[in-house]
């Protein structure tokens, strides 16, 4: 039971967090799937703010579950988080599987360099389905920058990963998944672009596994987005309950402060903006709801408040 102390620190902090949220500019609210827990926790409000989003899921090491909690129960409704942990050691497991019985909704975002049909990875798939909550995957084919590597190589296989574990609910994220939309991707860059070829693994996966959804976020699908607008917006549609929101964005503010991305297209811009303008530009009202809140609080069963 709350002191009287305690109680009035606690409203407090609740009002203090509706009082920071700004007014929704995207027609109703959003969900952010992919921020990454920053080393400075209110920087991270700064940027949901800045962005107008209403909640986030903080991408969170396993080192670093408190920060996230803390950030959560200082700022009620706007966090959630996810977490994640060295795949290649299966100690982790065992941490991992502690901090989802302590409020982790997710594991995520899983990066490491190995294949994703390997057995690191068919072990966090099997725990995954085993504590009920979503796997949230980094698909990197080809290195993006100098020193940069391969993160869950060997995506041309993954379909046989989705049949052998189909308990698991997988979320798709990054540049190998995004570029596969496209039937000739010829894996030479991780930022194809000009006209997308139908019928790419990507796009029949997201058509024919249940347990599929796609992180919208980063550079690798907002890239995706504006390769081919006519196609765009028929996948957006034809995908409209599989696409989750997600910004993945650096900026400090929400605004693009600071934002140092490479991509001309997004140099001094906020992803999220970014992202969100081009889908709300693409796809109808009730798509564009279904991305930016519906599909990802169904999955993580967030209450709705689209």
């Amino acid at each position: 039971m709350l002191n009287r102390r305690e109680f009035i620190t606690s409203a407090a902090a609740s009002t203090a967090s509706l009082l920071a949220q700004p007014a929704y500019e995207w027609g109703g609210t959003v969900l952010d799937v992919h921020l990454h827990l920053r080393q400075d926790p209110e920087s991270n409000l700064a940027h949901i703010n800045g962005s107008s989003v209403a909640k986030a899921v903080l991408l969170t090491r396993v080192s670093a579950v408190e920060r996230a909690r803390a950030l959560a129960e200082r700022h009620p409704g706007r966090f959630v988080w996810f977490v994640s942990a060295d795949v290649t050691k299966p100690e982790n497991d065992a941490l991992l599987t502690k901090a989802v019985k302590d409020g982790a909704l997710g594991l995520g975002e899983i990066k490491g360099q190995v294949e994703c049909d390997g057995p690191e990875m068919k072990r966090m798939y099997a725990l995954a389905a085993d504590l009920n909550v979503p796997i949230q995957i980094h698909f990197g084919d080809v290195p993006q920058a100098a020193g940069n590597a391969v993160f869950n190589g060997g995506f041309k296989r993954f379909d046989k990963m989705l049949q052998a574990f189909p308990r698991t609910k997988f979320i798709a994220h990054a540049d190998t998944f995004w570029a596969n939309v496209s039937a000739d991707y010829a894996y030479d860059t991780a930022y194809p672009s000009g006209p997308i070829k139908p019928s790419g693994i990507s796009d029949k996966w997201l058509s024919d596994y249940p347990h599929l959804w796609a992180d919208m976020s980063a550079n690798s699908c907002n890239n995706f987005l504006h390769r081919d607008p006519k196609f765009t917006a028929d996948f957006l549609f034809r995908h409209q309950d599989k696409l989750i929101f997600g910004c993945d964005c650096s900026c400090s503010d929400g605004r693009g402060g600071g934002n140092t991305n490479p991509s001309p297209r997004l140099q001094g811009k906020c992803i999220a903006r970014e992202t969100l303008a081009a889908v709300q530009s693409m796809s109808n009202p009730g798509v564009f709801r279904k991305i930016r809140w519906e599909n990802g609080a169904k999955l993580l069963g967030i209450a709705s408040q689209a």
